[in-house]
């Protein structure tokens, strides 16, 4: 999966220089041999496994039933704004660079590319840590350390004029670029790791159905990564406010937080307490 991101991240980096240097019907030539290498490559040396394919003594009926599970739509929650705001975001940042703060098309790229990169490649990193420390604890702080980097990028470029006795004062307020592409880096750090995390959730709980589940929550991260740029775009043109997409976000981050606070949190934290009070009970 992080490889894959890392291509897609890869692709929004090139694609525009290409563009730039030989127009914009060479990006699907290129794209058409790479396919082909990858086909040959796949030919020659992968073979056919029995053992991924799902047992007979599992029917259809029962992979389904996950979609009966309210922790399955949790998880779709988490995913749909770890990888689908990922995904809206690699696609949204180059415009937003050139149109926000007037670089041109290659610089905008290239900076775009501080997002989706790491993004992409420090997946990995994920896994190690959910494994280490636990789905629901690294899923947690990425939310956390998300609201408050969208917080910061959810704020417009605004200007606060004040009267005083020698004039008015003028205070502008906004991130310059430099700020922007750091917070920009550290988002997409957190959602790489928050989109190894989400799977976590699913090899743990659903050991016996991690292709239904997977899948499930793979859609929801892909419906994500699609309805997100078009809200953004008529959220832009409702508003006339770029950073608009940020507070779009931000409001997904928080019910995602909210919806874990109180299916995971609040229980955890009651399971808790009824612990050390039977713990109390019993040193009396």
């Amino acid at each position: 999966f992080g490889a894959g991101n890392t291509g897609a991240a890869v692709t929004k980096l090139l694609a525009p220089i290409i563009v730039v240097g030989y127009g914009w019907t060479m990006v699907p030539k290129v794209y058409a041999v790479l396919m082909l290498v990858t086909a040959i490559v796949f030919w020659f040396f992968t073979y056919s496994d029995p053992g991924h394919k799902v047992g007979k003594s599992v029917t259809i009926r029962e992979q389904l039933a996950a979609f009966k599970d309210p922790k399955v739509w949790r998880c779709s929650q988490y995913y749909s704004i770890v990888f689908g705001g990922y995904v809206a975001l690699a696609l949204w940042m180059t415009k937003y660079y050139v149109s926000e703060y007037g670089f041109d098309l290659k610089t905008a790229a290239l900076l775009a590319a501080a997002f989706s990169i790491p993004g992409g490649l420090l997946r990995a990193i994920g896994g190690h840590f959910s494994d280490k420390f636990g789905a629901h604890t690294m899923t947690w702080w990425v939310l956390w350390i998300s609201l408050v980097c969208l917080f910061f990028l959810s704020y417009p470029q605004s200007d606060i004029t004040v009267q005083t006795i020698n004039g008015p004062l003028t205070f502008h307020f906004g991130l310059n670029a430099t700020m922007f592409t750091v917070i920009m880096f550290t988002l997409g750090i957190v959602f790489a790791l928050g989109k190894a995390s989400v799977f976590k959730y699913i090899s743990d709980d659903y050991p016996d159905n991690i292709g239904v589940v997977s899948g499930v929550v793979g859609l929801a991260g892909g419906l994500g990564g699609f309805l997100m740029p078009i809200m953004f775009g008529a959220l832009v043109d409702l508003t006339g406010i770029r950073s608009s997409a940020f507070m779009l976000m931000f409001g997904v981050v928080w019910v995602s937080l909210m919806w874990m606070y109180w299916t995971e949190v609040r229980p955890m934290d009651a399971a808790r307490e009824l612990k050390r009070m039977q713990l109390a009970d019993r040193m009396e």
